[in-house]
């Protein structure tokens, strides 16, 4: 009773020659399984038609508002409201698990891509495994819907933060040299031409830059801020490049997108380009003139469509003379060059700078608005201020922060008070005053028609004193109150009390 090896090698040897049969045979009784099990089963063609649909399926066609004779035949988009079929037949990705709710109510479901002969996709195959799945699968429902709300949570915080957080309205300023960088801000905004910031530390920069992506044609997409010196060497080549999967070891295996490729559409702000190694310049030249990538161990290239803006504290125009920054590199970011002004160089804008960050301090801390006293600006306004308005809002915040008081005074910055109007010393050139002080005895009295009543002479002096110090300083009220001795808001008073008798004698 012992087989003949001799046959069952023939028998083993004839499996072969049948596999395509074999392999039919399997894919119908697949079929013919998937069509007892599932609830329903359509089959949908290359063009997105409906050519088959299971008699499970036919009982979700009074829900869908349709007779057979109305759905096969049909694109699939058309007559299944949210179906994902179309997505399946022009991936050739199949979806394994899935939930679809339309009218018919909320089904989990499956969908393969069909493919022929030659591995081309030629339609999908859509299975309704459940329906009702809320009540049967309430716990993966439940998870399901936190982690979707979780996702979409993370996704509105991210895209929030990528949003403009300033306008060019929020650089504060309305001297000359403030309303000069802001025209040109607003200029740059209506192209997409690099933009060069030019300034010292602290005058606002990443500010403006915020304030012109915000006004320009993408505001809606992604701002993106890289500082190049906090960030070390051997890491800003993947910081702006991204990372493929597996790079090196280490390496994420999902890969990490670049800034660059982050901020496609929108805009990257590049602070402190002056420290950028001369290394990554090259490359980061390269992507300015032909606006593609290529990720770190990647040698696919990615096209981006990203607008730079560039902030620098140092002189890029010295540094390419000492070799430490190239020219190409120079040229190409400085297209649209804007200066910002230092703190001393707009005095002017002291104090509606003062009034906003006081506002902003006040908020943040939660703490009472504190206003400052002419002393103050004054004490303030003699400052070098190297480190501008940053530093400016430090003092600010520091003074606001150790004292319960609703005034801050020259006192609280470490300043002593202004100094006031020295009184006018009997004899003094120019003075009314004929009696000496001491005994209130006059000395020798002067003819009628000389005298003039104290008040008199005393406001006709301080308006030419007023008058000759505007005309010293050009008109700059803060150095002509200075050079009198007085607070600048004692200057407003005392020019508001002089322009009333005019316009009195006007009218």
């Amino acid at each position: 009773m012992n087989a003949d090896p001799a046959c069952s090698d023939s028998s083993a040897m004839s499996l072969p020659a049948d596999a395509d049969g074999m392999l039919a045979l399997a894919a119908r009784s697949m079929f013919d399984s998937f069509a007892r099990s599932a609830m329903g089963m359509m089959v949908v063609d290359r063009a997105h038609r409906v050519v088959w649909i299971s008699e499970g399926y036919k009982r979700f066609l009074p829900a869908l508002g349709r007779e057979e004779h109305e759905f096969v035949g049909r694109r699939v988009e058309e007559v299944v409201p949210n179906s994902l079929m179309a997505q399946v037949i022009d991936s050739g990705q199949a979806i394994l698990v899935d939930l679809l709710t339309n009218q018919a109510g909320t089904f989990l479901v499956s969908r393969l891509p069909l493919r022929g002969a030659d591995g081309e996709v030629i339609g999908a195959l859509g299975l309704v495994l459940l329906d009702h799945p809320e009540s049967t699968m309430q716990p993966l429902i439940t998870k399901f819907s936190r982690l979707q709300r979780e996702l979409d949570a993370a996704r509105s915080q991210l895209a929030a933060q990528r949003r403009p957080k300033y306008t060019i309205a929020s650089f504060v300023g309305a001297s000359e040299q403030a309303m000069e960088a802001k025209r040109r801000a607003r200029r740059a905004a209506q192209t997409d031409a690099t933009v060069l910031l030019q300034g010292e530390t602290g005058t606002g920069k990443e500010l403006l830059a915020h304030g012109i992506h915000a006004a320009s044609a993408r505001a809606a997409r992604p701002f993106i801020a890289v500082n190049i010196a906090a960030v070390p060497d051997t890491l800003l080549e993947a910081e702006f490049f991204g990372v493929a999967p597996g790079a090196y070891t280490g390496a994420d295996r999902k890969g990490r997108e670049g800034k660059f490729k982050v901020a496609d559409g929108g805009t990257l702000f590049l602070d402190e380009i002056g420290d950028m190694p001369l290394a990554l310049q090259s490359k980061l030249l390269r992507v300015l003139q032909e606006q593609e990538v290529e990720p770190l161990g990647s040698n696919a290239v990615q096209r981006i469509d990203v607008r730079i803006i560039a902030a620098t504290s140092r002189d890029l125009q010295a540094m390419v003379a000492a070799g430490s920054f190239r020219a190409d590199l120079f040229y190409r970011l400085n297209v649209l060059p804007i200066r910002l002004p230092a703190l001393r160089e707009r005095l002017a804008d002291l104090e509606p700078l003062v009034e906003a960050l006081a506002d902003d301090i006040a908020r943040r801390s939660g703490l009472a608005h504190k206003n400052l006293s002419a002393d103050a600006l004054d004490h303030l306004a003699a400052q070098p201020w190297p480190g501008n308005v940053r530093e400016l809002r430090n003092a600010l915040e520091q003074a606001a922060l150790m004292t319960d008081d609703l005034v801050l005074t020259a006192a609280h910055f470490g300043g002593a008070a202004a100094p006031q109007a020295a009184p006018l010393a009997p004899g003094s050139p120019g003075a009314a005053n004929v009696m000496i002080a001491e005994t209130g005895v006059p000395a020798e009295p002067l003819p009628d028609a000389c005298f003039k009543p104290l008040p008199q002479a005393v406001a006709e002096l301080e308006a030419r004193s007023i008058r000759e110090a505007l005309e010293l300083t050009r008109g700059n009220k803060l150095a002509a109150s200075r050079l009198l001795g007085i607070s600048r808001a004692t200057l407003y008073e005392k020019l508001a009390a002089t322009a009333q008798p005019a316009r009195a004698i006007a009218k």
